[in-house]
């Protein structure tokens, strides 16, 4: 497939650029981001109980990290409704119902752990009721600068798609999702950005991609970049409602094919 850049965006040199880095607070490499990520992961896998009640002591002891680093994840257990903390008493684990469901860091627990089916389930649900929405007020909104970020976003999914690069596939498909979010102008979408970018990344970390995208989905991103920069609001929401459609019918496919081959 040949993309012209010129008919997106004016921009004739895109694939040069790097994509922006995406920033989601939700993988720290601080000692407290390693701990909080290793709680996560033994709550969502049962090994930690909810509704049990432990000692700042033994967080120190069982996750080998100091109290400033287990206050640090305390705050962040708090902030997210995973746990409540009491002076003399102790820190308790809430249900999984109490959680902020909407959280990158809860998100990125649930896909690296046993709930990732789910997971990516519901964030699939989630995109279908947003991004189309997302791309109908993108092509009545964005700016210039929004619609050449798109262009360069989807000429480079156009380069290393076939190539199956998809480290660097994923960058480019973060930056174009995350550019149309912003460039909706509605600073509720664009909130969501942070877990699109969870759902992209879930479905390449935990090999639910094919090993090279699929040429319709190529497509498609580049039809609403097209569609945006000429603010066709209709054909723009159509073609988003195919691109999401067919990753969650994707990764389904490929789901429901795991407990043969894990047998």
């Amino acid at each position: 497939m040949v993309i012209d850049a010129r008919i997106v965006g004016g921009q004739t040199e895109p694939v040069t650029q790097s994509p922006p880095a995406p920033t989601p607070a939700i993988r720290p490499s601080s000692l407290h981001g390693q701990v909080l990520a290793r709680i996560g992961a033994d709550l969502v896998d049962g090994k930690l109980t909810q509704g049990t009640v432990v000692t700042m002591d033994s967080l120190e002891s069982q996750y080998g990290a100091s109290r400033s680093a287990i206050r640090e994840v305390v705050r962040v257990l708090e902030s997210i409704g995973v746990a409540v903390s009491r002076r003399r008493v102790g820190v308790r684990f809430l249900p999984q119902s109490q959680w902020e469901a909407l959280s990158p860091v809860v998100v990125a627990w649930r896909l690296d752990g046993g709930q990732r089916a789910d997971q990516l389930r519901e964030l699939s649900e989630l995109r279908r009721g947003i991004e189309p929405v997302a791309a109908s007020l993108a092509a009545q909104r964005a700016t210039p600068e929004q619609v050449d970020a798109m262009t360069a976003a989807v000429v480079g999914m156009s380069v290393t798609g076939p190539r199956g690069d998809l480290e660097r596939y994923l960058e480019h498909d973060v930056a174009f999702h995350t550019t149309l979010l912003e460039a909706s102008g509605n600073a509720a979408l664009a909130s969501f950005a942070p877990l699109v970018h969870e759902a992209l990344r879930g479905r390449t970390a935990h090999h639910l991609m094919p090993t090279v995208p699929e040429p319709d989905a190529i497509r498609w991103h580049v039809e609403v970049a097209q569609a945006v920069a000429a603010g066709e609001a209709v054909r723009a929401e159509a073609t988003m409602r195919q691109i999401v459609h067919e990753a969650q019918e994707s990764m389904s496919a490929v789901l429901d094919e795991e407990p043969a081959t894990q047998g």
